[in-house]
């Protein structure tokens, strides 16, 4: 599985400090930046490029910004991706069990690195649920486009 990281200004220092704690924890990890602290940078470019750059449906994407929607919404217009707003640890897992979310939107002015390690550990870890309810839901959302 490949990780693969975009923030805009709003979430570069926590994605800096994220994607060090990936690669410790042994991930092979994309940053598609932004490189450096750019003020007024758009977090569309970010997340367009982090979804580009999926190789296969075992990749995850991981995006930072201030408050999370702009990431979520950018993310959720290209085909295949389910991207969820991370908020807490159960969210998370929900996220992955029932919706089988493939990204993953980090608010870095609402949760602290703590948090987002944990949550991230739970998106990378947990899988989808056999239950056959979620795969219909997943059939359901893939044919809407």
């Amino acid at each position: 599985m490949k990780v693969i990281l975009g923030a805009d200004h709003g979430g570069f220092e926590m994605k800096e400090s994220i994607k060090k704690w990936l690669t410790a924890e042994g991930y092979t990890v994309e940053d598609v930046g932004s490189e450096n602290l750019v003020e007024g940078d758009d977090y569309v470019d970010y997340a367009k490029r982090a979804i580009q750059v999926v190789t296969s449906s075992g990749d995850r994407v991981i995006l930072f910004c201030r408050n999370g929607f702009g990431m979520v919404m950018t993310a959720n217009r290209f085909s295949g991706v389910r991207c969820g707003l991370a908020f807490d640890t159960e969210a998370v897992r929900k996220g992955r069990t029932d919706d089988d979310i493939n990204a993953l939107s980090i608010p870095s002015d609402y949760v602290d690195e703590v948090l987002a390690m944990r949550m991230i550990k739970v998106f990378l870890t947990e899988g989808m649920s056999r239950d056959e309810k979620y795969k219909r839901r997943i059939m359901k959302l893939d044919n809407l486009l």
